[in-house]
């Protein structure tokens, strides 16, 4: 053990020096029950974890409309609460966005532990072909270990300069970027700098990050049906498109809790999971001081540290892994939110109180009570309207737009809606619960609502949750959530005599008055003697 631990430092460069309190978990609603689950429950009292403290916590990220999607407390590696705002549910994967960095780091720790690199390996040693024609001193200097704690020496971020440009070689166009300051003395969040990770663990291994951790962090962890976006060269992002569930990502942050260790078996060095969570360089981010600030307390390889001992990973509108060693206690969180330091903030108020060094007490039933009627709101209305008698199932041609939509129908059914469109690729349908969430999946493309347009490969169907109502007499308002996305939809047709009026609001601009909605509003005629839809 003491030869493998420095054979490991070596390589590091260090030398050898849904819906219930757990316990009564019913089936989802949503599919077949989520057979991998494999974490223990128990009561939070059992746990010495007072209840009040999870339903107060609960409460405020409410109150404070927060948007919560999941939520799941584990302790002493007990699951204590977990719950789902419907239409989310224990069986369906969310997106991570740059939660998935921390993952991409294991796949790193894992190749060093398998001996392929070490962390001071410069990167442009593993691309010869893709150097630019001068390689300047700092990108010369460039470690992987730069790259693991967001120092690479970019004055910006690199993403942008990935996707957007003409170059559909993204390693490519990461090197040729200049690179300002001397690497490891400089923090910047640079997601590009996670994309030469998983490009790096691909050139090594000859597979994605995906499949390289499906062996050796997936399986073991009873973690199935991940998936991961990909780049031009079918190179997974790395900084972000993981898509795992909540209980995941609750195992993710237990293994490391347990500094590496799965079920007695040891799946990540020790000294890996201490030299990614400690801080290795000053971080950068938010408009509060150090001590109330949660982006302010250091970097690691992949991860933050946070107040309180803890650190995390976390992703874009609040997905956390948040570990808390102190407290033997892992927090798995996914939500869209445009306030990720409150619901840290509520973490630190009401659920850290919570957790006690003795057990004992009655878990109170306004915590269970809570967590099995978590929802988020459907639009209020009515579901009838005498417009919809009209227009039902019946066809309108659309007016030329930049969406290539030609014809919108709405087929109304007594508890449900189907709005059909048809574009150049065929039709495409949504399905909306009347007053009430309804699932379905759909071929119409979820790109405009996410933050970062790469694909998911061989995804044809997104899987949705819509809802809709009458606002007034010639409005009916829909919500399309994109149930495995953290984002939505909201979309309103608006009818006058024959004319129809579609505009679309996605959920990212809602949140940011700045975020510009780019889809145009549609408008279309009723087609005379159209045949009515049937909807199905």
């Amino acid at each position: 053990m003491l030869s493998t631990r420095r054979t490991f430092l070596r390589h590091l460069g260090l030398g050898v020096a849904g819906f219930s309190v757990a316990g009564s978990l019913p089936a989802s609603a949503w599919g077949a029950p989520f057979k991998t689950r494999q974490l223990p429950r128990s009561l939070p009292e059992s746990q010495g974890v007072a209840s009040t403290g999870i339903l107060n916590f609960v409460n405020a990220v409410e109150a404070g409309k927060l948007n919560l999607h999941s939520l799941m407390v584990v302790r002493h590696g007990q699951v204590v609460a977990e719950g789902w705002w419907a239409p989310y549910a224990p069986d369906l994967k969310h997106t991570l966005y740059s939660l998935s960095k921390s993952f991409t780091s294991t796949a790193v720790g894992l190749a060093v532990a398998e001996g392929r690199l070490k962390v001071d390996d410069k990167v442009v040693s593993f691309f010869p072909e893709d150097l630019p024609a001068t390689i300047s001193p700092n990108l010369a200097a460039m470690r992987v270990r730069d790259l693991l704690s967001m120092s690479t020496g970019h004055d910006k971020d690199t993403t942008s300069s990935l996707r957007s440009g003409s170059n559909k070689n993204w390693i490519r166009a990461f090197l040729a970027q200049p690179v300002e300051h001397e690497p490891g003395t400089f923090f910047i969040y640079n997601s590009g700098a996670t994309y030469m990770l998983s490009a790096i663990v691909q050139k090594l291994t000859g597979q994605t990050v995906l499949a390289y951790l499906k062996p050796r962090l997936f399986e073991p962890l009873g973690i199935e049906g991940a998936d991961w976006e990909t780049d031009p060269n079918g190179i997974n992002t790395g900084g972000w498109g993981l898509r795992v569930r909540t209980e995941d990502i609750a195992k993710f942050g237990q293994l490391y809790l347990q500094k590496g260790v799965w079920k007695g078996k040891r799946i990540l060095p020790e000294a890996w999971v201490e030299e990614a969570t400690r801080s290795h360089i000053q971080s950068k981010g938010g408009s509060r001081k150090k001590e109330e600030n949660d982006w302010l307390q250091g970097y690691g390889y992949q991860f933050w540290r946070c107040r309180n001992g803890a650190y995390r990973g976390d992703g874009a509108f609040g997905q956390y892994c948040i570990v808390m060693p102190k407290q033997d206690t892992v927090v798995a969180i996914t939500s869209e939110t445009g306030d990720m330091q409150a619901i840290l903030d509520n973490l630190w108020n009401h659920l850290l109180p919570a957790l006690q060094d003795t057990a004992g007490g009655k878990p109170q039933p306004e915590l269970k009570q809570k967590l099995a009627s978590l929802t988020l709101p459907v639009p209020v209305g009515r579901p009838g309207s005498p417009v919809a008698a009209r227009i039902n199932g019946k066809s309108f041609q659309m007016a030329d737009n930049p969406l290539k939509i030609k014809t919108v129908s709405l087929a109304f059914k007594p508890n449900a809606c189907v709005f059909t469109v048809r574009d150049e690729q065929g039709e495409h349908r949504v399905t909306c619960g009347l007053g009430q969430w309804q699932k379905a999946e759909t071929s119409l493309s979820a790109n405009p609502i996410k933050l970062v347009n790469t694909p998911v490969p061989g995804e044809a169907k997104t899987k949705t949750a819509g809802s809709g109502a009458w606002i007034d007499d010639k409005t009916f308002a829909m919500t399309w959530r994109f149930i495995e996305t953290a984002h939505y939809d909201t979309v309103n047709c608006r009818f006058d005599d024959d004319a129809i009026r579609v505009e679309f609001r996605k959920s990212l601009a809602i949140l940011n008055p700045d975020t510009k909605e780019t889809r145009p509003v549609l408008e279309g005629r009723l087609m005379q003697g159209a045949v009515p839809e049937t909807g199905k």
